[in-house]
């Protein structure tokens, strides 16, 4: 193995119950009555992206620039939020510092924006320094977002590493199908809010990261 590959930020941190908090803000703030319940937004997140989940609630009663105005709302409450409830994801600590010792590329496969890299980054400096990540992608590097495999692709090219050597860890279902579809073996490390379809792959499901990272080296 060459490299470790964590996918979006909610394999590194839980940010789920935030997000859900900061639309229904956002919803409240544009004059709207919508209101996403923890069920709802489950259903939601199948498919990645703030603007295309307010999309695909809509049925067509908001403008494109009211769907954007609603995400840059949302944005700015989640901005607010998340300093006071972030937390490492049980052993992402353990795995990173696994990597370093076995002197493993790391990479931070995400299409989400700068901003949010950089609040998250800060607030998990006490744990975790992404400067120790070879590459952290954002929503700059790439065209087409999740479940598009371009923001992987992107990722071995940059990394230099051969896609069989490579061990991607994602926390959706669909956010799988894109590290997979890159042809890159990928672990399911779904989050608190993730469905777990059975049509699912459960050999690459775990909620023990370090266990199955260190099993995938071995085999």
């Amino acid at each position: 193995m060459e490299a470790i590959l964590f996918g979006s930020i909610g394999t590194l941190v839980e940010t789920s119950e935030v997000q859900r908090k900061s639309f229904n803000r956002a919803f409240k703030e544009f004059g709207l009555d919508w209101y996403w319940n923890i069920g709802t937004y489950c259903r939601l997140i199948s498919e990645p992206g703030g603007m295309k989940r307010i999309q695909n609630y809509n049925g067509n009663i908001l403008s494109q620039l009211e769907i954007a105005k609603i995400h840059d709302l949302k944005e700015s409450f989640f901005l607010e939020l998340i300093p006071k409830n972030i937390y490492l994801r049980p052993s992402v600590e353990k795995t990173i510092d696994y990597a370093l010792k076995k002197k493993l590329k790391l990479g931070l496969v995400t299409t989400t924006s700068k901003r949010n890299i950089d609040l998250i980054g800060n607030k998990l400096k006490s744990k975790i320094n992404l400067d120790v990540f070879d590459l952290v992608s954002t929503s700059d590097d790439v065209k087409k977002p999740k479940p598009n495999s371009e923001v992987y692709n992107f990722a071995v090219s940059k990394l230099n590493i051969q896609k069989n050597e490579a061990l991607a860890i994602e926390d959706t279902v669909t956010n799988h199908a894109a590290a997979t579809g890159a042809g890159l073996h990928c672990i399911f490390f779904p989050g608190e809010y993730a469905e777990v379809q059975d049509i699912f792959n459960k050999s690459d499901l775990t909620y023990h990261l370090l266990d199955k990272v260190s099993k995938f080296e071995d085999s």
